[in-house]
């Protein structure tokens, strides 16, 4: 139990998705321009985590390495976000039209998202590790935690920038760095103040 709150708390502050891996980037900085929005897509995307990051792991440790078909794991891997996705989508078009609209086309880009991608190939690599090792991923609790802090973690990330976004509307900033200008060194100083947790072990 505490391995896998360690897990969960590091996989938000430490080994955040975007602040220290950069993954995501493009509907992070695509999508991030108003709260609600973001939020919306936050959500999506962790729900995506914590479904398809348990159902890849159980694939790789009960499928794939007892059959020594390690080497498809990259296909497998995709079916299986592509799929979450599918059903994400025509959960969101149902039941909050807005929400869908607003998102455009970056809710069926979540099935290329790479965070989620290199979610569940960070997890296929901490699965070999010693299991003392704070990142090791020894069973299915553990990549659920995983899964859960790394979305919370993007969600994080996305909401805290289109808060800062909103309220820059309001601001003078200098002509040569509005738009994207301003929303990179924006990131980087996120960036910067996420790397104080890079220490952090419970």
């Amino acid at each position: 139990m505490e391995h896998a709150l360690s897990l969960f708390v590091r996989s938000i502050f430490a080994d955040n998705m975007i602040f220290a891996f950069f993954l995501g980037m493009c509907s992070y900085l695509a999508v991030s321009k108003e709260v609600k929005t973001s939020a919306g897509l936050g959500v999506a995307v962790t729900f995506v985590l914590i479904v398809t990051l348990p159902v890849n792991y159980l694939l790789q440790v009960y499928v794939l390495d007892p059959l020594g078909l390690g080497y498809l794991s990259f296909i497998l891997f995709i079916a299986v976000i592509a799929a979450i996705v599918q059903l994400v989508e025509m959960v969101v078009e149902k039941f909050s039209p807005s929400l869908y609209n607003a998102l455009g086309i970056f809710l069926p880009l979540i099935a290329v998202n790479c965070a989620i991608m290199g979610a569940s190939l960070f997890m296929q690599q901490r699965v070999q590790l010693d299991p003392e090792n704070v990142k090791a991923i020894a069973n299915i609790g553990d990549a659920f935690a995983y899964a859960l802090g790394s979305g919370l973690g993007w969600l994080l990330a996305i909401v805290a920038l289109a808060g800062i976004r909103e309220k820059m509307e309001y601001n003078d900033v200098p002509k040569p760095l509005q738009g994207i200008g301003i929303t990179f060194i924006t990131v980087g100083l996120m960036a910067l103040a996420f790397m104080c947790f890079s220490g952090l072990n419970i």
